[in-house]
């Protein structure tokens, strides 16, 4: 696996720990669908969280939340309703989408979680 993935896939495996931490209980990672790709899907009680996972090894160019663009934004609110189509027991749960920026070598990294970064209204 190329070294960006594995590092991708790290970061991944650090927020949902962190996440599972903080309250949220674990339904998937790396959900895809042709629309996009979910990075990871939890619930906190019956609120369905979608998180988008952010890792930078530096902050000098960008923040990791800074990463994030407005068509990006958009395949993850597509992938989400494809998501909720296909789990009907999200269907009329209320979903909210987080965002974890992480920076630094895995081993030290720092963490910042952002719930309820964004809504599918504003995009």
């Amino acid at each position: 696996m190329a070294e960006h993935l594995e590092s991708g896939r790290g970061a991944e495996r650090l927020a949902r720990t962190r996440l599972e931490r903080g309250g949220l209980s674990w339904i998937a990672s790396n959900y895809r669908c042709r629309l996009g790709e979910l990075d990871l899907v939890m619930s906190d009680d019956a609120t369905l969280v979608v998180v988008e996972v952010r890792y930078r090894r530096s902050t000098r160019l960008m923040n990791p939340c800074e990463s994030l663009t407005a068509p990006k934004l958009r395949r993850v609110a597509l992938a989400t309703r494809h998501f909720v189509q296909r789990h009907h027991r999200w269907r009329e749960a209320p979903v909210r989408f987080d965002v974890v920026g992480i920076h630094g070598p895995l081993n030290d990294a720092r963490m910042n979680w952002i719930r309820g970064a964004f809504t599918i209204d504003n995009l």
